[in-house]
C-alpha cells in the first residue's frame, strides 16, 4: 500500500496540482491584501472616506443595544448583521483574481504552439455520384 501511494505522489499531475494549490494560495493572500490594504481604501477615499470593511446593518440587536462603532463590536455584542462591506470587498477580489487567471490563460495560449490543421484532401463523393459513374462505366462498352 506504501508503494502505490509512492507511486501515485510521484506522478507528474498530482505534483503539477500540488504546485498550483502552494501558489494559489499564495497568490490569494496577496490579491487579498491588494484589495483590503490598496484598492479598497482608494476606492473608500473617492467615494467620500467610507471604509468599505465597516459598511453593515443591523438585522437584530444583540445583548447591548445599539448603536455599534464597528462590524466588530456589533458582532461580538451577538448582532445579527448583513455585512455588505465585506461583501464589497469579495467581490473586487473575485474579479480581480478571475481577471488575473484570464491573463494567464491568453498568455499560456499565445505561448502554445497552434496545431495546423491537416491538409483534408477533397470532400467524399456522394453515393449517388458513385453510383451514376458506375452505370455510366458500366453502358460504355455496350
Amino acid at each position: 500500500m506504501l508503494q502505490e501511494f509512492k507511486a501515485f505522489m510521484m506522478r507528474g499531475n498530482v505534483m503539477d496540482l500540488a504546485v498550483g494549490v502552494i501558489i494559489g494560495a499564495a497568490f490569494g493572500k496577496i490579491v487579498d491584501s491588494l484589495v483590503n490594504d490598496v484598492i479598497m481604501p482608494i476606492l473608500g477615499l473617492v467615494l467620500g472616506k467610507v471604509d468599505f470593511a465597516n459598511l453593515y446593518w443591523v438585522i437584530s440587536e444583540g445583548k447591548s443595544p445599539a448603536p455599534y462603532p464597528s462590524l466588530d463590536t456589533a458582532r461580538k455584542a451577538g448582532a445579527h448583521v448583513l455585512a455588505y462591506g465585506n461583501f464589497a470587498n469579495s467581490v473586487v477580489y473575485f474579479i480581480i483574481i478571475g481577471f488575473v487567471i484570464f491573463l494567464l490563460v491568453r498568455s499560456v495560449n499565445r505561448l502554445m504552439p497552434k496545431k495546423e490543421a491537416a491538409p483534408s484532401g477533397p470532400p467524399p463523393t456522394p453515393e449517388d455520384v458513385v453510383l451514376l459513374r458506375e452505370i455510366r462505366d458500366a453502358l460504355k462498352p455496350r
